[in-house]
């Protein structure tokens, strides 16, 4: 056990040197627009991103909008059969300029690779069409002069004998090489998840991220919401394991964190809807303006829990 633990520490001490970087938003920065797959829909980390926000910095009040859509590739690439045949995967670019049209962004994060690939072994053609639509998201982003901050994928965690593990570890290379290479701003997820995973499972065996490989758990999406706000200069989170621990330190942190999980639930969808967008089976949610009502009344509450806890 011992020499397990040494072990841990020693590749906690290496994780920490090699993924700590820092990023401070920018002043007049408002509107913050995450863009992604299902992992994004779900909201989780997007909520603890904003609840962090919300308890360290709210005279910033970030506007934190989340238009995750479940199934979209930026490759533009579908599987046969994908959804038992129902539909294609949608494609970011069918829906892009409509987004920041609408949205009106000021700053971009956008998490993408995990459908990517399709879930096939290692392909050329696929790791380039991957690559094209990474640069046209990109590039249709920085024309309006909206600063964009790309995330690598999480990690595949389904059948050991599945090689696209390997696929996500390629695509996520490619997106950490072009800080250097091309001065982009890239927070990599995917190898504190992995070397988490390494470390958990010295542990337990048996320890996942994801029941289904793909969809991290709550212990997943606070990663991946720790590895955004650490590059964003958060570094007293360094040391926290859990947002039950973060929400601890603050009064009334969790029931602020409550409110804006329900906030965030609220105006996604109708966003999703009023942007539009070409997949089924999504919910529709209240119209725009509806929707924006309740989450301000929403807000007056978290206005005013802070407000008590001062």
């Amino acid at each position: 056990m011992r020499f397990r633990s040494a072990i841990v520490f020693l590749i906690i001490g290496v994780q920490l040197q090699v993924y700590s970087q820092s990023y401070s938003i920018q002043e007049g920065v408002k509107r913050i627009v995450f863009i992604g797959n299902s992992i994004t829909y779900a909201g989780t980390y997007v909520s603890y991103v904003d609840a962090y926000f919300s308890l360290i910095n709210p005279e910033k009040k970030y506007k934190i909008l989340n238009l995750g859509l479940p199934s979209e590739t930026a490759s533009g690439l579908s599987e046969l059969g994908h959804a038992n045949g129902a539909f294609p995967r949608p494609v970011l670019e069918e829906r892009l300029e409509s987004l920041l049209t609408k949205t009106k962004p000021d700053l971009v994060l956008a998490c993408y690779g995990m459908n990517d690939g399709i879930y096939l072994p290692f392909d050329e053609h696929r790791f380039e069409q991957f690559k094209k639509g990474i640069n046209a998201l990109r590039d249709e982003v920085k024309k309006r002069g909206v600063q964009i901050i790309h995330l690598t994928p999480p990690v595949y965690d389904g059948p050991s004998d599945n090689s696209y593990a390997e696929v996500l570890e390629v695509y996520s290379d490619w997106l950490v090489s072009k800080r250097n290479t091309s001065q982009w701003k890239v927070i990599d997820i995917h190898r504190p998840m992995k070397k988490e995973l390494q470390i958990q499972r010295l542990l337990d065996p048996n320890f996942s991220f994801t029941k289904d490989g793909i969809h991290p758990n709550k212990a997943g999406h606070f990663l991946m919401a720790k590895e955004i706000l650490l590059f964003l200069g958060a570094k007293e989170i360094n040391l926290v394991k859990d947002m039950k621990s973060l929400l601890s330190k603050y009064p009334n942190g969790p029931q602020i964190a409550a409110y804006i999980k329900k906030r965030q639930q609220i105006i996604k969808d109708a966003w999703l809807t009023y942007v539009g967008h070409k997949r089924p089976r999504m919910n529709p949610g209240f119209a725009l303006p509806e929707a924006q009502r309740l989450a301000k009344e929403l807000s007056v509450q978290i206005e005013n829990l802070l407000e008590a806890s001062k």
